[in-house]
């Protein structure tokens, strides 16, 4: 069962008291995103075998509760159902990832194995169901589930998992590319090589500086040859590959303060966005880790590849704004950099940068809430690559919610989240940004990695008990938003 109601007073209050709205260009994009792993459930149907995320999620310890994604909620069962619910939405934009072990559940480091074909129909079957609904699908092809025999054999350490993942993608744009424009080969590769390889808080949960930087590498490397694989098979396809990309400040306008800021840039924002879009590595990162690794895991061709592969849009995830200062050694460390307490820091040579707390609203992770580093995200991005297209791939707020006694679920902060971001896109736009769209995360309550069902992220409230969906405030206000093609400042 789902409630939804097509109006609520709150949403009308705010309505009477709004000023000029904020209209957005026509055809503009207004979507959700979800992940695989995250949603689906039957791990262990269809097929499917295990990924990193499987065994992570098995292992005392890794996630929060216990927790694990083996039913999650339960999309694979219901996404008929999940479909409908977006198009009572308003969703003109889907964006979902494909689970990799459901479409060649033998793979290894030799080869892709064979093709599994109740795998490909699910995700077929989901295409066709938005699109008979007019909603236009995004498909993303890696969000951080790996098969586990891949990881068994070095993961994203190995040159080989670059290789087969852009085998696989050639697999799953011949199967979905009659129906499906916009592939996006990768989600945060900076959390898949970072937290998974350096501070070990994902999955595979691993902590070893020099192997996160061949991460980093060979998921640049998979993004060249997968965009690559996607154009053979579909040569109209548009290629995209979605960034967290963090608005970094340093504290002060010390030296150390701004020194501080560069190396962070430098390892979140430009060790990704200079192979892409410049077909070179930041020069200061290759310097600021020459004590970790020599980088010679990058043979000769590799970064023309990657820069052949580029992208036709950047997809821009952004959730909060990121802090630094140069640590005295005075005080203890801080680290409230958002992404939990690790063994180890993602931080690859950063020992005297922290990450100060801050006062001010935050989300339930703790996260600070600034939509100024949307628009100067975005800003940026249009400033330094003149006419690349941009799309906003995340977005969004996890608050505790509670199903009220009415069967509403009031969250008024995670709407004046989307509020605030959404008018901070357009104000990207009006100084000239070309964002093509944008797609709040997420549209269902789900597994939140290692927090497990703890945060809530959706727009749409999920039982976890009965798989039941309610519709939150948020996501009328957000319907209200895609109806009018317009916010409110």
């Amino acid at each position: 069962m789902t409630r939804l109601t097509t109006t609520h007073p709150a949403t009308a209050t705010h309505a009477a008291a709004a000023t000029t709205p904020l209209t957005f260009p026509t055809g503009f994009l207004w979507g959700s995103a979800t992940a695989a792993y995250q949603i689906e459930g039957a791990v262990a149907e269809g097929g499917r075998t295990p990924s990193i995320w499987d065994t992570y999620a098995h292992t005392p310890g890794r996630v929060s509760n216990g927790d694990t994604g083996d039913v999650a909620v339960d999309h694979y069962h219901r996404f008929r159902a999940d479909v409908a619910l977006m198009a009572r939405l308003g969703l003109t934009s889907y964006r979902f990832s494909v689970s990799w072990s459901r479409i060649t559940p033998q793979v290894t480091a030799d080869g892709l194995g064979p093709v599994n074909a109740e795998g490909l129909a699910f995700y077929s079957d989901l295409v066709d169901e938005l699109l008979a609904v007019g909603i236009t699908p995004a498909v993303t092809l890696y969000h951080w589930d790996l098969p586990q025999a891949l990881e068994d054999t070095g993961g994203w350490t190995a040159r080989a998992t670059a290789e087969r993942f852009g085998e696989y993608a050639g697999v799953v744009a011949a199967a979905l590319g009659d129906r499906v424009r916009l592939f996006i080969t990768l989600n945060e590769p900076w959390c898949t090589a970072y937290l998974g390889y350096a501070s070990g808080v994902h999955a595979p949960g691993r902590t070893e500086d020099a192997a996160a930087l061949a991460a980093v590498h060979h998921l640049n490397l998979a993004h060249g040859l997968g965009a690559a694989a996607v154009r053979a098979a579909v040569p109209d396809a548009r290629i995209s590959i979605s960034l967290n990309l963090v608005w970094v400040r340093p504290e002060t306008d010390a030296a150390p303060d701004v020194d501080a800021a560069r190396r962070v840039d430098g390892l979140q924002n430009r060790v990704f966005l200079d192979p892409l879009l410049r077909g070179s590595y930041p020069a200061d990162v290759l310097a600021d880790t020459a004590a970790v690794t020599d980088w010679g895991f990058v043979r000769p061709g590799d970064l023309a590849t990657i820069a052949a592969g580029g992208v036709d849009v950047l997809g821009v995830n952004y959730y909060s704004p990121t802090v630094v200062r140069h640590w005295t050694r005075e005080r203890p460390k801080e680290y409230a950099d958002g992404h939990g307490d690790g063994a180890a820091s993602p931080w690859i040579a950063c020992e005297d940068v922290e990450f100060p707390f801050r006062p001010g609203r935050k989300t339930d992770m703790g996260w600070g809430i600034d939509p100024r580093g949307m628009t100067e995200l975005l800003v940026r991005m249009a400033h330094e690559h003149p006419g690349l297209e941009l799309l906003v791939t995340e977005n969004g707020a996890a608050f505790p919610d509670v199903v009220g006694p009415d069967g509403r679920v009031a969250d008024p902060d995670r709407r004046e989240y989307l509020r605030t971001h959404i008018a901070a896109v357009h104000a990207a736009i009006t100084a000239g940004a070309p964002v093509v769209g944008y797609c709040v995360w997420s549209l269902l309550d789900n597994f939140e990695w290692a927090w497990g069902y703890g945060k809530r992220f959706g727009i749409v409230h999920v039982d976890y008990a009965t798989q039941e969906r309610t519709v939150k405030d948020s996501a009328l206000f957000y319907a209200d938003v895609i109806r009018a093609n317009a916010v409110q400042p």
